[in-house]
């Protein structure tokens, strides 16, 4: 393979790529969240690629993406009430759920675990990508971010090529991905539903649908994409840095003839500081949008450290503070 083709999403490279798919290649392609690694979900060995491409633990679950809502009836054999009120309020949209798995589902998708994840993705290309490959007799893609497991996700075509270079023949490219940050994904596999990880549809709108917030994730909740304490993490040590003393110790460090960068939010740039340094947005979903494209520059800035301004404590930060907790946990953890 000569290497991965970056090419413009239109409706003949959708196609194509529908056929790579049902072929049993891999195809990269944007959602409205991250960037996907797509195989066809009803193929063991196609998803296995997925997993040898991202070097990703075989027991690590994956989710499936559907052309439309009604799909879901063929992946998953149980719907409760409140998994069927989220789906109608947020589908197509950054939401997953996590549903008892239908008899056919493989382990290479649900990690061997008696639940599948679900997803039906708002992005245009996506979704076309999506039809074409029903039209052809495919049920659902399995697609992780298409990155290396546990790196910063891809929110650009060209982050994926960075990332995978060979191991994918196909990229579509749609563009920037509008939300920035993964999916919400919420479980129904207990009594009640649990949410498993913040994303692009917010608690409060979660809470809305429900008649009350679902519960934190414990010991008996399924595994689920993104749930690893160490994730979505640069290659140079990161550290989360209270605004007040962001500045004071970045110059230390640069005393030190330490090499930084920086990603701050309210803090300006010192005078005296001469190396990367990335103002990031304010408002909590630019700031998610913007979020790994900025991870990304910072990593490739040649710094010792990369030093993250924190962000505000309240719920409207709550995706974004999951993933900054995960992206800074450290390089010791279970992460390639």
């Amino acid at each position: 393979m000569s290497g991965p083709r970056i090419v413009a999403a239109t409706p003949a490279a959708v196609a194509e790529a529908a056929r790579a798919l049902r072929a049993g290649d891999l195809v990269a392609f944007p959602t409205e969240t991250v960037y996907g690694l797509g195989a066809d979900a009803d193929d063991p060995r196609a998803v296995a690629r997925i997993f040898a491409a991202k070097r990703r633990p075989a027991d690590h679950p994956v989710i499936v993406h559907l052309a439309e809502p009604e799909d879901v009836g063929a992946w998953a054999r149980e719907v409760p009430p409140g998994a069927a009120a989220l789906a109608r309020a947020f589908w197509p949209g950054p939401l997953t759920l996590i549903l008892p798995r239908a008899a056919h589902v493989s382990d290479a998708v649900t990690g061997g675990q008696d639940a599948v994840g679900l997803r039906v993705p708002s992005h245009p290309v996506a979704r076309a990508l999506l039809r074409a490959f029903a039209a052809l007799g495919g049920r659902g893609v399995a697609a992780p971010s298409a990155n290396r497991f546990g790196h910063v996700s891809p929110t650009t075509a060209r982050h994926v090529a960075d990332d995978l270079g060979d191991a994918v023949g196909t990229i579509l490219d749609g563009g920037p991905c509008d939300v920035g940050i993964e999916s919400t994904i919420v479980a129904f596999t207990a009594a009640l539903p649990t949410l498993l990880r913040p994303g692009g549809v917010a608690l409060r709108d979660i809470a809305r649908v429900l008649g009350g917030e679902p519960s934190g994730r414990d010991v008996r909740a399924p595994r689920a994409p993104g749930s690893l304490a160490s994730h979505y993490a640069p290659r140079t040590p990161a550290l989360l840095v209270a605004p007040g003393v962001l500045g004071a110790e970045v110059l230390q460090l640069a005393e030190r003839d330490e090499r930084v960068a920086v990603l701050a939010r309210t803090v300006a740039q010192p005078a005296a500081f001469d190396g990367a340094w990335h103002a990031a947005p304010r408002a909590p979903e630019a700031y998610a949008r913007d979020l790994y494209a900025a991870l990304r520059a910072l990593d490739a800035a040649d710094a010792d450290a990369i030093l993250i301004e924190d962000v505000p404590d309240d719920p409207a930060w709550l995706a974004v503070r999951d993933r900054l907790a995960r992206a800074t946990h450290g390089v010791d953890d279970d992460r390639d």
